[in-house]
């Protein structure tokens, strides 16, 4: 048991690699039971094969402080988060979200979905953790909670899906979560669903559960191709992200979605406060200001995100990775909720997606480029004396070359920076790469010198 890898690994997206084992998550269970000073705590489980032995361990770190647990059985990731705000009490969910099958984790949060992250409890956890908790004089309860059918009356209700017409959706659970809550959705509202890979199965044994990838889309595009649906969508292992194809078999970036997603909000609350992160396509801000919103960048990360939503009332945030946050989800992300926002947007349109997309992506986008380094510190500050313009540190490093921009942005578990490059055209943005990639390759043989 390796806590600080486990920990230090949890910090980037709630996941750690296979040393988790049922020790770590009983004294992790306890650690959180006693940082949360709660008398009740829900707790969830992903499809993984590790999971049902992961969350008994973690329920039993968690009751042997004397603390109860709802235990709401296998669900996505944004379940636990509503059942965190509906029944007003923390969670923990057992899951490692988009990694591969031998990989699993927990996500953690406060009640009302309050984040629970490197700045705010992750390290008091940690430190809780190691210690060695006393056990209580008396064990708290267990109680299964089937918090299923509220959640639909939830996200159905937050978007007035019923209202959707009578679209078709191609849909690939990747034999995740998505699975348990996915059909119930669409036999609540009016559109058609094209099923893919619903059955879950932790082996995963069709594709990786990561939509990101380009290789595990190709079930969906052939299933699009076939059926010819109005909408396609994926969703990774634990169903809080969701990544989109439009009607003619081309993926939305995840600026794309976020503006879209923007657009639908500020026309039902003008003036509202949309968040995005750094990385996202500055389309984004500038259609948010045109169309009377307050924009408001933000560090790439679900703590971050959540608590700057809470600071300015935001309806909506985005990230570019295809997290989505909802401030009646408790300030939560659910790629449930984002598909169920674009179907209303598509049937209010009337023009198919592949048509209004195009009002949101005037700029070219790199993706996110993975550059190998000795020094990560050394190849950024390198990188910020090889340009001029406006920089700033929010995250990594940020800079303004006028007309183009780029974010480098250091890994927390990995030896890589990020690269992320945008530019009014394909062009500018395979030159900005260029020039970034070979400042950063000189770096390490500068060094050895």
């Amino acid at each position: 048991m390796d806590l600080d890898a486990i920990f230090k690994a949890y910090d980037v997206r709630g996941t750690v690699p296979d040393q988790l084992d049922d020790e770590a998550a009983r004294r992790i269970g306890a650690g959180f039971a006693s940082f949360a000073g709660a008398s009740r705590i829900a707790v969830g489980r992903d499809v993984r094969t590790s999971s049902p032995v992961l969350a008994a361990a973690l329920i039993d770190g968690i009751t042997a402080q004397g603390v109860a647990v709802d235990d709401l059985g296998m669900i996505t990731t944004d379940m636990v988060y509503f059942a965190a705000g509906h029944l007003g009490q923390p969670g923990a969910m057992i899951t490692a979200s988009h990694n591969p099958k031998g990989y699993n984790g927990i996500k953690l949060c406060l009640a009302e979905a309050a984040p629970v992250g490197a700045d705010t409890g992750l390290v008091e956890v940690k430190q809780l953790a190691a210690e060695g908790l006393t056990p209580a004089v008396e064990r708290g309860g267990v109680g299964s909670v089937d918090i299923r059918e509220r959640y639909v009356d939830h996200v159905v209700g937050l978007v007035g899906a019923d209202s959707i017409g009578g679209l078709r959706v191609a849909v690939d659970g990747g034999n995740g979560a998505a699975g348990v809550a996915v059909p119930e959705i669409f036999d609540r509202i009016p559109a058609t669903l094209i099923p893919l890979f619903l059955e879950p199965d932790g082996t995963f044994p069709n594709h990786h559960p990561d939509p990101l990838r380009p290789e595990n889309l190709r079930d969906l595009e052939r299933l699009m191709g076939r059926e010819a649906p109005d909408l396609g969508v994926a969703f990774d292992g634990d169903a809080d992200r969701a990544f989109f194809i439009d009607d003619l078999g081309t993926p939305l970036p995840g600026s794309t979605v976020t503006g879209m997603i923007a657009a639908w909000f500020l026309a039902r609350e003008p003036g509202a406060t949309i968040v995005h992160n750094l990385i996202c396509s500055r389309a984004v801000p500038e259609m948010v200001r045109r169309r009377g919103g307050e924009p408001v960048r933000t560090r790439v990360g679900h703590s971050y995100i959540k608590t700057v939503m809470k600071e300015t009332g935001a309806v909506f945030g985005g990230e570019h990775s295809g997290h989505y946050y909802f401030r009646d989800h408790y300030r939560a992300d659910s790629g449930i909720l984002a598909m169920l926002v674009l179907l209303r947007l598509i049937t209010e349109d009337g023009r198919r997606l592949s048509q209004i997309r195009t009002d949101f992506e005037p700029y070219a986008q790199s993706g996110e480029i993975n550059l190998a380094v000795a020094d990560q510190v050394a190849a950024i500050e390198a990188v910020a004396a090889s340009f001029e313009g406006e920089q700033d540190r929010l995250d990594g490093l940020t800079a303004d070359l006028g007309d183009r921009w780029f974010n480098l942005r250091p890994s927390n578990t990995e030896p890589v920076l990020r690269l992320n490059v945008e530019a009014p055209g394909r062009d500018g943005v395979d030159d900005l790469v260029e020039r970034v990639e070979k400042v950063v390759e000189e770096v390490p043989r500068a060094g050895a010198a």
